[in-house]
């Protein structure tokens, strides 16, 4: 038995005279969890559909589980689960009837009553999938996407609209799933998310792999570490830079209230740092000396341009 629950090999996707997906290729361990990342827009989506059967490659080859998603796709989704972004569950039917429903197509399905625990759904079982909040549906589609007992499990964007402790239990839940064997190949906006959970990312834009290893590899290649600091309000970057500049250092924003300087994180350059909030009133809420983190290297792969 191959090593890989995924290979995707030189596949492309066309639709028209517009190449959605060109040359793609990776491939992902069984019992271990592959992010798949990319801004809106970079075939992502059309990636997954084309792994579980539901769109035809231009070229190129998919095994799903060794299987060939294109001749039998059935035989595919028999053995994956699916969570899907929308939801997936009929708007009138109840938490416990959707799962009992879905159970029944299952040949070896998990126990409905022993998911709505494990995931928090039995105060609203008899709910209808309508009235649920944005987090509950997000917890039943997990729930859908795990009843079969599948080998491998697509998640997208699965803690999307959950709260704080819905997502810590949902991390819980994924990491148990790769114990027990099963790969999981997660699609995120959520850089923290894939960093936490991830063996390896492939990051992916216009439709081509761009970066591909671990979350370790991919965010120590820079010569020196990176200084990161979060205030409390909007600090003026150029009279720092000009304490900096003598240095050859130079501090950048990456969001609002969030800056770094890429350089040797050495107590005189923090000083300086907390010398030049000071005079301008800015509490620093929080200062750390550390290589880039995966949101970095995402940004600095793909830019920071909003996309169409």
């Amino acid at each position: 038995m191959s090593d890989s629950a995924l290979v995707v090999d030189n596949v492309v996707k066309r639709f028209g005279d517009k190449t959605a997906v060109d040359g793609l290729s990776f491939s992902a361990r069984r019992g271990q969890l592959l992010a798949l990342l990319g801004p809106n827009g970079a075939g992502k989506t059309t990636t997954i559909e084309m792994c579980e059967g539901f769109t035809q490659p231009t070229s190129g080859r998919i095994e799903v589980l060794g299987i060939d998603p294109v001749a039998h796709p059935q035989q595919v989704r028999d053995r994956i689960g699916i969570m899907l972004q929308g939801g997936g569950s009929y708007a009138g039917l109840s938490v416990r009837e959707m799962l009992k429903l879905a159970a029944s197509y299952n040949r070896n399905p998990h126990d409905p009553a022993w998911l709505m625990r494990l995931l928090g759904l039995e105060g609203v079982a008899g709910t209808t999938y309508r009235r649920l909040s944005g987090g509950q549906q997000q917890r039943l589609s997990l729930a859908l996407a795990m009843i079969g007992r599948p080998e491998l499990i697509f998640l997208d964007e699965p803690t999307a609209g959950m709260d704080a402790q819905s997502r810590l239990a949902v991390w819980d839940i994924i990491s148990a799933m790769k114990r027990d064997g099963v790969t999981v190949v997660l699609t995120t906006h959520l850089m923290d998310e894939a960093e936490t959970l991830a063996d390896d990312v492939v990051i992916i834009d216009h439709g081509s792999v761009v970066a591909h290893g671990t979350p370790a590899d991919l965010t120590s290649h820079e010569e020196f570490p990176v200084i990161a600091v979060e205030t409390a309000e909007e600090l003026d970057l150029r009279p720092l830079n000009a304490e900096l500049s003598p240095l050859g250092l130079t501090a950048e924003t990456v969001r609002p209230h969030s800056y770094r300087v890429r350089g040797n994180g050495s107590p005189e350059v923090v000083e300086k740092l907390a010398s030049v909030a000071a005079r301008q009133g800015v509490l620093i809420r929080e200062l750390s000396v550390s290589h880039r983190n995966l949101e970095d290297v995402f940004l600095d792969i793909t830019g920071k341009e909003l996309r169409s």
